[in-house]
């Protein structure tokens, strides 16, 4: 008898989702189970937005709660036994937090979070976060005075960013207009309160940075509630002010509003009429400004020119400029003084060594042979084979000559020759 062909045996169920193949898938069920066993594993949160949806329906809320700051929305469910507890019933547009479970409903698939605690965020809470954030910013440095830059004096383009048709436009517009009528804006419309105020008015700071005809940068918004001007304390958008290169300037809201905003901008104003009045010059101001400057350079010039004038007359009035020839007259007669003084003293001199010249020469002559003469001596020389009186020898001592002996006497006129007859000794002593 033929035996039946064996049947294959069942194929195991994959044990980790990364084991299924489409011939061995998990089934749906299996797989939202242990989807809903990793989800309900998760810590209850607290969660904090605002309240777009609250129906109440059989005794339980039914919520959608949206993000501050961007379109990110869960849904959040509380059951009648929590919700009998709140203090407040939900509103819808009013912020809260919520502690809050993450929970898959199986039937649907749908995810939602069941939420054990729902406070509505008061002022007081708003306003201590806040606090936080500005004194954390503010340890990081973002408002260091040092930070910030200088307004241009006359921006030739300002950007402007503000809510469409908002009275905080008209405003800055028509008062720097007033004030400057060549000013000249970029408006960049965006919203100014919601979901969509930060990530529109970054997308429109980034733009307006980036135009290098762009000079300053004007984030402008009218007074509101505390929760209105939340979006202008945004970490996110004071972070991108910070890191703007064109100057900012902060104008939300009234005197008494303090957004972050205005602790990290380069400027802030009090209102966005005062902003309008701090980008720009006063037109009729300056052209004042003008007028008093041209007017105290030409009474500075007139007086200088008076104090040089008086300089000019009191010098004139000096007797060396009143009669200038006077000094030359002093000193041709100081020279005429100094000539006489160099004459009389180069005379002297001639004198003395004329008076000194005489007197050697006196002396000279009275040391001189002929001076001798001329007092009635004579000079006898011996005249030997008819020598003249160049070499003849002069006759000293009569003991050296004898009888016949030739002699050449000269006389103060004159000469004469002799013979000698005879000699005599002489025992005395001229000397």
């Amino acid at each position: 008898m033929e035996q039946p062909a064996p049947t294959e045996a069942p194929q195991a169920m994959a044990a980790t989702a990364g084991e299924t193949s489409p011939e061995n898938p998990w089934p749906l069920k299996h797989f939202a189970q242990i989807l809903k066993q990793h989800i309900e594993r998760a810590p209850e949160t607290w969660i904090e937005g605002q309240l777009l949806e609250a129906n109440v329906r059989n005794g339980h809320a039914y919520l959608t709660m949206r993000d501050v700051d961007v379109e990110n929305s869960l849904s959040v469910t509380v059951w009648r036994s929590t919700l009998s507890r709140l203090e407040a019933k939900p509103e819808v547009g009013s912020r809260v937090v919520a502690r809050v479970k993450p929970n898959l409903w199986l039937k649907t698939g749908r995810l939602s979070m069941n939420a054990s605690d729902v406070r509505p965020v008061g002022l007081g809470d708003l306003l201590a976060r806040l606090e936080r954030l500005r004194q954390a910013l503010g340890e990081e440095g973002l408002f260091d005075p040092e930070l910030k830059r200088a307004l241009p004096l006359l921006p030739e383009r300002i950007g402007l960013i503000t809510g469409r048709d908002s009275d905080a436009e008209k405003d800055v517009l028509r008062n720097a207009t007033l004030r400057w009528p060549g000013v000249e804006f970029e408006v960049r419309n965006t919203a100014v309160q919601g979901v969509n105020a930060v990530a529109e008015v970054m997308a429109a700071l980034a733009e307006l940075d980036a135009d290098p005809r762009v000079d300053v940068i004007v984030i402008a918004r009218g007074g509101g509630a505390l929760e209105d001007l939340l979006p202008f304390s945004s970490e996110e958008l004071v972070r991108a002010v910070a890191a703007a290169s064109t100057p900012v300037v902060s104008a939300i809201g009234h005197e008494a509003d303090r957004p972050i905003l205005d602790d990290v901008a380069d400027l802030r104003a009090s209102t966005p009429t005062d902003a309008a009045k701090r980008i720009v010059p006063d037109v009729a101001e300056e052209r004042l400004g003008i007028e008093q400057a041209r007017r105290r350079l030409d009474r500075s010039v007139e007086q200088l020119v008076a104090r040089e004038s008086e300089r000019i007359a009191a010098l004139r009035s000096r007797p060396v400029l009143a009669a200038p020839d006077s000094m030359i007259r002093e000193r041709a007669e100081d020279i005429e003084r100094l000539a006489v003084r160099s004459d009389a003293a180069a005379q002297a001199a001639v004198n003395r060594a004329d008076a000194e010249i005489s007197h050697l020469r006196a002396r000279v002559r009275t040391l001189s042979p002929q001076h001798t003469l001329d007092r009635g001596y004579a000079i006898v020389q011996v005249s030997a084979d008819g020598a003249r009186e160049a070499s003849a020898p002069v006759a000293r001592d009569a003991s050296d000559l004898a009888a016949g002996d030739q002699l050449l006497i000269r006389l103060a006129r004159g000469s004469l020759d002799a013979s000698v007859t005879g000699t005599h000794a002489s025992n005395s002593n001229p000397r």
